[in-house]
């Protein structure tokens, strides 16, 4: 569905409905009408009124640093609407501007009001919860993906990628800004700024290395048709048709041996095609053999229809 655009000043409309504090404070900004070039979320746009934010920018604009709530909520939609794709546009700024939100059954709500909200509830047992404090909302509060199954939607942020034919799992978690580039079986985590290769396999409890803690400054990502076992995980991008075994974690400075027993970083052979890497049980070393092996999904675990 992405298209690469050329043109900086393309120009993209977005209308958005905001949710304010009791002090008319900007929360959060929902976008269901976005004009993306000759591309746009909603038949038809709505005339503007004193309901509406209207966003209006440009292709380059989204390159500069986030200026306020609605071009932070802008951007993310624009991610799980699949207008940009991840890593393509600048969130510098993201975590400053965002404020940190109880999210509740009744809308997004600062601290400060949530006290009496809940006094009420318990006074007049009315049915009111609280579903996360966070910056983020879950995708599904505001965008539903097309051709996508997601068994916990809480464990999915907007602004996550989601292709056609992903399968989220209860342990599967996407954050912003990260995603699935063709069908999928997610029950991993797949970390900020990760994108993940079609016809490929997050297993149970395995995890990918983002970049917004620990000084990782390397893009991960998965190829296509690759598998990552349970509790395994990844620290270098993997090329296409590479597994790496169960409960082995791979970071760019794990030692590798080769078949030639040489021994190198991870990093060396990030993006290679067709690599098993695989812990010899009976020295601990891990080492990393040519893959003979096909990975395929399941096609039926992923007609999300």
């Amino acid at each position: 569905m992405t298209e690469l655009y050329n043109n900086n000043n393309m120009k993209i409309e977005a209308f958005g409905i905001a949710t304010k504090s009791s002090c008319n404070e900007i929360l959060s900004v929902y976008f269901p009408c976005i004009k993306f070039g000759d591309k746009q979320t909603s038949k038809t746009l709505p005339s503007l009124d004193d309901s509406y934010e209207k966003v209006v920018c440009s292709l380059e604009d989204l390159q500069k640093p986030i200026k306020d709530i609605q071009d932070a909520y802008l951007r993310l939609h624009l991610l799980s609407y699949k207008f940009v794709l991840p890593n393509s546009i600048n969130l510098d700024g993201l975590f400053k501007i965002l404020p940190n939100i109880i999210w509740t059954n009744q809308g997004a709500m600062l601290e400060n009001e949530i006290e009496s909200k809940m006094k009420e509830s318990h006074e007049g047992g009315s049915h009111f919860f609280i579903r996360s404090i966070d910056k983020f909302p879950v995708l599904t509060d505001y965008i539903i993906p097309k051709g996508v199954r997601i068994a916990d939607s809480t464990r999915v942020r907007l602004g996550a990628y989601l292709s056609e034919g992903t399968t989220i799992m209860h342990e599967g978690f996407v954050n912003f800004n990260a995603g699935t580039l063709g069908p999928c079986m997610i029950e991993g985590r797949v970390s900020a700024g990760v994108v993940i290769g079609a016809n490929s396999d997050l297993g149970g409890g395995s995890s990918t290395m983002g970049t917004l803690s620990g000084g990782n400054n390397i893009k991960i990502s998965v190829g296509e048709n690759s598998l990552l076992g349970a509790n395994s995980g990844l620290g270098i991008p993997l090329g296409n048709n590479c597994i790496i075994e169960a409960g082995l974690y791979i970071t760019a400075g794990t030692k590798v041996t080769l078949n030639n027993k040489k021994i190198v970083k991870a990093s060396t052979l990030s993006n290679i095609d067709n690599l098993l890497f695989i812990r010899n049980s009976i020295n601990g070393n891990v080492e990393v053999k040519e893959n003979l092996k096909a990975v395929s999904l399941n096609s039926e675990l992923h007609k999300n229809i």
